[in-house]
Formats: C-alpha cells, structure tokens, sequence
C-alpha cells in the first residue's frame, strides 16, 4: 500500500525468459499485487513467472527481522492462451486489478528496462490525485540520450512529434514508454477494454485520456537497457501505428471541437489541409502542363499553398492554447535533494528503533 492506496503492478511479458523473474523479484513493498501475465510466450517465461510467484507468494518469506509479520506482495501469474500484444496483456492485467479493487495500477514491462527505483515517482502524483495518469519520460536529459542508439532516438523524437499532435498532449514526450500509472477511476473513464491491443496502445490512451480532458503527468527517469530484444516487426508497426495516430487525431478534432463545442481551430485544420492540397496539386500541374505559364502558374500555387500552411499553423497554436496545462512535468530529483530525504529517513527510523519499535518497521510506516 503507498499513502493510505492500494497498488497493483501489471508485468506484460512475451519471450521475457532471464527478465521478468528479476522484475517480480526487485518488486517494492509497497505494491500489493504483480500482475504477471504471459502473452504465449514460446520459451521459459510461464515456468519464470510461475516459479518466482511461487516463492513471493510463500508466507514462510514474510518474517522480518524481528519476529513479526510484514505484509507481502502477491504474485498473480495470468497466462493467455493466443498472443494478444503488448496492449492486449496490459488490459489483462488492468482488467484483474480493477477486479481486486486496486486504486492505482502501474505498468512494468518484463524485459526489465525499468528501474523498480523509480516506480514510486511515477506512482505518486496519481496516489496524490494530482493526475489520473501518469508516464515516464527518457527524454529529458543528455546523458539518457547517450544511451540510446541514433535509430531508437530518431523514432521516439518522430513518435513523440506525431503522438503530440494526435493526442493533444503537446508538452508530452517518449510516447513508447510503456513505465505507467493510472487510477482505478481513469481506467473506467478511457474504457480501456476497448482500446488498441498491440505497441499503439500506449498512444491510443493519451488519445482517449485527452479527449476525456484527464491531466496526464510526465516523469522524467533514466533510461536503462540491458540485453533483451525489441519484438517489434517495423513493417507491420510502422503502418499499423500511422494509421491509429491518423484515425486518433480525426477523431479527437471532431469530438472535442465539432460535436462537444464548435471552436474555430477545427476550422482552420479542415480549411488548411484543403487549400495546402490545393496549391500543391495547382502546383504539380503548373509543372506538368505545358500550356500554363510556369512562373505565374508556381506562384499563384506557392501562395495558395502558404495560406494553407499558415491556417494549419494558426489552428495547431489554438490546440496548443486550449490543452495548455494538461501535462505535469515531473523532474528527475537532484542528487543532494534524495541524499538529504535518505538521511531524514535514516533519522527518524532510529527514533522509532529507540521508542522500541523496529528499523524495519519504521521504514514501512515511512513510506506508506
């Protein structure tokens, strides 16, 4: 439990054999339950899960130091009989944890990319009500970039381009990382059962949680990779999501500026896009066509094309201006800050030592 709420962690997991045993074992305390869910794997990842449920689960584990009892996390192995996705196991797993009245549900993938360290960033502004969703961000310093190689980093700044105008989170970045939180009452709010079930899933939420007009959070965290392998096939991801961030972008002008309340900015994309199609296509047949005076014909083209690109540009500041403050922008804690917090915790777990109570206990009590 963290600050008085249940927590549920969702590890999807596909061919994550030698990975996602380490990411049920380096689980914090404070989680309450892992929901491990095996998307048909075809290797070792169901007898991992199994396995290392097994031995979380065991009561025997949960003595501590001084005799007591502490509360433990549960494992829930979930295994799906056909593969789903990376979306469709995380729904799984959202689904059970709704099921088991948890109040926020994280997300971990099993490949162990995500440092368990920094779960409780990403967890605290939903558990504080501050947000209904909450994302990690591996974009926000130099040092994360280095990490990365050039290709991994020019499709996340591409995806992070495109996903912003889609979903109208324009101060959201790194749109693929898959280190989440959200309510138990967001996850009713985007009907998350009827969302997209493969790697758009993560665009296809930001979409519906924008459209819902739910205050998302940015953390920022270092990245971390180790030896584990992308699963995604490009030629299918590539078209499958451009379709999705299309279809999403229609869609939410529609719904928030056409059917709930007319606003000007709808006008401007639609009347934009048509004139820019014009002046481009006036412009291929200024140079195609013989009888048309190239020059004047290039011209009258450009202008009519820059009038399109001006409308575009001036909606896309309007959508800018009406989801203005949407995004929380969590930074990275500064090193001295995190020393000085572990050294009031270290203080007041030896005051509740000296009361006669437990150091362990008195960690337990301070985190919650």
């Amino acid at each position: 439990m963290y600050d008085g709420q249940t927590v549920g962690v969702v590890v999807p997991a596909y061919n994550e054999a030698g990975h996602v045993g380490g990411v049920i074992e380096t689980m914090p305390s404070y989680v309450d339950r892992v929901y491990a869910v095996d998307d048909a794997s075809s290797d070792e990842t169901w007898t991992e899960i199994r396995e290392h449920a097994k031995r979380r689960n065991d009561p025997s584990a949960t003595r501590n130091g001084s005799g007591g009892t502490e509360e433990r996390t549960v494992v829930v192995p979930i295994k799906h009989k056909r593969n789903r996705g990376a979306g469709g196991a995380v729904k799984t797993g959202y689904a059970r944890a709704l099921k088991d009245d948890m109040d926020v549900v994280a997300v971990m993938d099993g490949d162990g990319q995500m440092d368990p360290a920094h779960l409780e960033r990403v967890i605290e502004p939903v558990a504080a009500g501050e947000v209904t969703y909450a994302k990690g961000n591996r974009l926000r310093s130099r040092r994360d970039y280095a990490t990365m190689s050039r290709w991994r980093l020019f499709g996340n700044m591409l995806l992070t381009m495109l996903t912003r105008v889609s979903s109208g989170y324009w101060e959201v970045s790194d749109p693929q990382n898959g280190f989440t939180a959200i309510s138990s009452e967001g996850l009713r709010i985007v009907r998350f059962d009827r969302l997209y079930d493969r790697y758009g899933f993560l665009n296809d939420i930001l979409f519906v949680l924008n459209v819902n007009r739910q205050p998302i959070a940015d953390v920022a965290h270092p990245a971390r990779y180790g030896d584990e392998r992308s699963t995604i096939r490009y030629s299918s991801f590539v078209p499958r999501l451009s379709a999705l961030i299309a279809r999403n972008f229609l869609t939410r002008i529609a719904q928030s500026y056409v059917l709930r309340r007319f606003h000007p900015l709808a006008a401007c994309y639609a009347f934009g896009a048509v004139v820019l199609l014009t002046g481009v296509v006036g412009g291929g047949y200024s140079l195609l066509n013989a009888g048309v005076d190239t020059f004047l014909g290039g011209m009258a083209s450009l202008s009519v094309a820059t009038l399109g690109l001006l409308l575009l540009l001036f909606g896309t500041w309007l959508d800018v201006e009406e989801n203005e403050g949407l995004v929380h922008d969590i930074s990275a804690p500064r090193v001295d800050r995190v020393d000085r917090v572990e050294t009031a915790r270290r203080d007041r777990q030896l005051d509740v030592a000296h009361d006669g109570g437990t150091t362990d206990g008195g960690a337990e009590a301070d985190r919650r």
